[in-house]
């Protein structure tokens, strides 16, 4: 850190300490020592009468006041160190930036080629993957809370965003059952069957099943899941048939002996979008990662 703006260099390490919830990280990041950081930590703890970070075991975690500052820091100090000049200058080949994203598994999965094409870029960042708020939040929130946010469009979000791939719903069973032996499934089958959804909370409901309610279509849901990866294995050796992305039943279709046929009623696309808060644009990290998300998707590497 330079020794010229005291108060700006420990903002930044409270940034780091906050983020990384560990001192060594923390200091490796920024580029001081570890005895360099700990001394840090204690200024801040003394500037804000409060511990900030708290060890639990062998790992660390932050006190409610740190965890109210989090997203306070990472929205004044890009605008900080900007205003003054002092932007760090972010290096792919050096970074140790953590990006917390939250996601859903199926969505995770479906970009591993872009974590692990930045990850080779970057090889020091980390991606932390948190699961989608199952509760009704304040998106503006969440989105100085973690830098991305991956979802459908119609939840509630409205600042800057791309778009990252699209797939389609289809109606997931068994090879066996004779509901689809077809290759199709009829209104009526789909109501009178056992049904197996994806309960992702109050704050998000799919669009297929915003389809559905909006048509009055009341399947008999029998199984209940929090997970879609959860359930081509659920749906195995059983009658039971849910409403997923075409692409889930083709990457386990091998394994699982499931199968996909067109849903029986209109259904709008499924378009998966990374979301972030406007405060995060002028931070250079999270420019390099907006922009190598953008360029993997032009280069046809999302999924089609």
């Amino acid at each position: 850190m330079a020794s010229g703006d005291p108060d700006l260099n420990l903002l930044v390490a409270l940034r780091a300490l906050l983020e990384e919830a560990n001192v060594t990280r923390a200091g490796e990041r920024i580029g001081v020592g570890q005895s360099t950081m700990s001394s840090a930590l204690a200024r801040l703890r003394t500037l804000f009468q409060d511990e900030l970070l708290v060890r639990v075991g062998r790992d660390y975690e932050l006190t409610p006041l740190a965890r109210q500052m989090l997203p306070q820091v990472q929205l004044t100090l890009p605008i900080i160190a900007q205003a003054l000049g002092q932007e760090v200058p972010f290096d792919p080949a050096t970074t140790r930036r953590a990006f917390t994203i939250q996601i859903s598994d199926y969505g995770a999965i479906e970009l591993r080629p872009l974590f692990g094409m930045a990850t080779a870029a970057a090889p020091g960042i980390r991606f932390d993957v948190l699961r989608l708020p199952p509760e009704p939040t304040e998106a503006e929130r969440d989105l100085l809370a973690h830098d991305f946010i991956v979802a459908t469009p119609g939840i509630g979000i409205e600042v800057e965003s791309m778009e990252l791939f699209r797939d389609e719903y289809v109606v997931i069973a068994d090879r066996d059952n004779p509901v689809v032996a077809r290759g199709e499934i009829g209104i009526d089958d789909l109501l009178a069957s056992p049904f197996i959804r994806c309960d992702f909370g109050r704050a998000h409901m799919t669009p297929a099943e915003r389809r559905m309610h909006e048509l009055d279509l009341r399947p008999r849901v029998r199984v209940t899941t929090s997970t879609l990866l959860s359930i081509p294995l659920i749906v195995r050796g059983t009658d039971l048939v849910g409403v997923v992305p075409r692409r889930l039943v083709e990457l386990n279709s091998a394994v699982t002996e499931t199968v996909a046929v067109p849903t029986p009623f209109p259904t709008i696309e499924l378009i998966q979008r990374l979301w972030w808060h406007p405060a995060h644009s002028p931070d250079a990290g999270h420019s390099w990662f907006r922009e190598f998300a953008a360029g993997f998707v032009a280069a046809g590497s999302a999924p089609a």
